[in-house]
């Protein structure tokens, strides 16, 4: 049995993704052709807020909610997008990324440093319910 450790799939996975800095994800927050996906936990979202307009996937679900025929599909996946994943400083959202990119979604990439640093720029946040 082969074992990856976590860096090793972080190189591989950032091998084949994009990756957006945060401030240039600022100036596409308003670009109708962008859906800013944030894959955080609930609890997350609760706590910290999130960003205004963003579809929440969280990462446990992301490949249910964005395949067409899966149980908790969300409609902003069948879109001809490009979307901007965020986590909460970059991890997961890199491993998400890959995923959806070998899902077909090509036009995918993630926000370095997540949704820390998207606080830390001076992004808009709203509180979640």
């Amino acid at each position: 049995m082969t074992v990856h450790n976590l860096s090793k799939m972080m190189a591989e996975a950032n091998a084949v993704i994009d990756t957006v800095s945060v401030h240039d994800a600022l100036e596409m927050v308003n670009d109708s052709d962008v859906v800013l996906v944030d894959i955080r936990e609930t609890v997350e979202l609760v706590k910290n807020g999130t960003v205004p307009g963003a579809v929440h996937a969280p990462r446990g679900f992301l490949e249910f909610i964005v395949d067409p025929k899966g149980p908790m599909h969300h409609e902003a996946f069948v879109q001809d997008k490009r979307f901007l994943l965020f986590c909460a400083t970059g991890g997961r959202s890199t491993l998400a990324t890959r995923t959806l990119v070998e899902m077909g979604f090509e036009k995918t990439a993630h926000i370095a440093g997540g949704f820390a640093a998207w606080r830390e720029a001076g992004g808009a946040v709203e509180p979640v319910k």
